[in-house]
């Protein structure tokens, strides 16, 4: 089963420019806000190994995606791409977070923020993996 290896890291990549877009301009304040961080506290914050590890988790979900792709007899095209990827990020991974921030009583608007991140990342990076495979 042949690994696309240049469609995940490209996948890793956009995943991790998303996430800089979506927790920082888009809907950072609110997210920091929702999370108790304030500017002080989020300075003190070990960067460096925050965005390393970020990236190297990043590219193991593009690479688990691109896995899950190939166990596919025909590679799924960009539209199945989309729906598997839209499947994971709404059907497993939001509904995830939703019974845990249930049970932790997180706000609301943190949930639909870091859902909104998951079910964006997973549709840029299946997006990606399904023009490029």
């Amino acid at each position: 089963m042949p690994f696309h290896w240049l469609a995940i890291l490209l996948a890793a990549l956009a995943g991790f420019v998303v996430g800089g877009l979506w927790y920082g301009p888009l809907f950072g304040k609110a997210w920091m806000k929702a999370r108790g961080i304030t500017p002080e506290s989020a300075a003190k914050a070990n960067m460096p190994l925050i965005f390393g590890a970020t990236f190297v988790l990043n590219l193991v979900a593009a690479f688990m995606l691109d896995h899950l792709y190939a166990t596919y007899d025909a590679p799924p095209g960009l539209h199945h791409s989309l729906v598997i990827a839209a499947i994971i990020g709404v059907g497993f991974i939001a509904t995830s977070i939703g019974v845990n921030y249930l049970f932790s009583r997180q706000p609301r608007v943190l949930f639909l923020i870091d859902a909104g991140y998951w079910i964006t990342i997973y549709l840029v990076m299946g997006a990606i993996l399904g023009l490029l495979r």
